[in-house]
């Protein structure tokens, strides 16, 4: 097994930069949801009540910078090629990358959005306050959290249809394609 050494994508490997975004937008993804369903339920007694959902803005916060960045990157270095075939796979590869990126900024929007409601801004761990937009401020918490949640809910239910997906490429198709976003290098 050889490792990959480079920092930008080839025709045929992802680069550490991609494999990097990658990974630390999906642990950030998986990480904020259980987060976010457990802080729903906190009492205002509760020691957590106004340090997780802090928490939790914060890492949305830099979780859509990190998607912003991830973007830009995608933009000036192409992913390699695709490694499936059949017209259906390469529909379904797209759009569901598609949809991965449509639900998570619909996920970040609407949490910008529940979060800013009341017009302040977004305390980022004490290191800036993200403002708020005062014609986006109007007192539409209930319609942003239920946006937010059932994004939310259904961009998990992407994410695990995607690994399952790769999970298929590589144990059934025996395609490389797990194995290019690891960063383990594959033959031609």
């Amino acid at each position: 097994m050889r490792v990959t050494t480079r920092l930008k994508n080839s025709s045929e490997q992802f680069g550490w930069i991609s494999i990097g975004f990658h990974w630390l937008v999906a642990l950030g993804a998986l990480g904020l949801f259980p987060l976010g369903v457990y802080m729903v339920d906190l009492g205002y007694y509760d020691p957590g009540y106004q340090w997780y959902p802090d928490i939790h803005r914060s890492l949305g916060i830099l979780l859509a910078g990190l998607l912003f960045l991830r973007l830009i990157w995608k933009l000036i270095n192409p992913s390699p090629r695709l490694l499936v075939h059949s017209t259906w796979e390469k529909a379904a590869a797209k759009g569901g990358h598609l949809l991965l990126y449509l639900f998570l900024f619909t996920v970040l929007i609407s949490g910008y959005l529940l979060s800013t409601a009341d017009g302040r801004g977004i305390q980022v761990f004490n290191w800036f306050t993200l403002p708020a937009l005062p014609g986006l401020a109007g007192r539409n918490e209930e319609l942003a959290g239920w946006v937010h949640w059932y994004a939310a809910l259904t961009l998990i239910i992407f994410a695990g249809l995607h690994a399952l997906a790769a999970l298929k490429h590589h144990f059934v198709d025996r395609n490389p394609t797990l194995k290019r976003m690891l960063g383990i290098k594959t033959e031609k």
